[in-house]
């Protein structure tokens, strides 16, 4: 499992009911595709919201994301921390 960090954009006046809500239609799924979603934040005065996850490949954290219906803009692998 690799870990990634997505971005998405254009979520601009999202509430915390809202991030929670959607968080929890890709965790009520993210089995399917062996991701596991770790954490999620958002910016409402930006409209960005970006969400880490444990994963295969940047594919199956796309995919949880379209079928819960908010695809994300961006998907980046984050292969190093500290």
């Amino acid at each position: 499992m690799s870990m990634f960090m997505d971005v998405h954009h254009g979520m601009k006046g999202i509430t915390a009911d809202q991030l929670l809500q959607a968080h929890k239609a890709d965790l009520a799924i993210e089995k399917e595709e062996g991701v596991h979603f770790e954490k999620a934040w958002a910016d409402p005065e930006s409209g960005t919201v970006y969400c880490l996850s444990d994963a295969p490949s940047a594919e199956a954290v796309q995919r949880i994301h379209e079928r819960a219906g908010h695809p994300a803009d961006e998907v980046h692998a984050v292969p190093l921390t500290a």
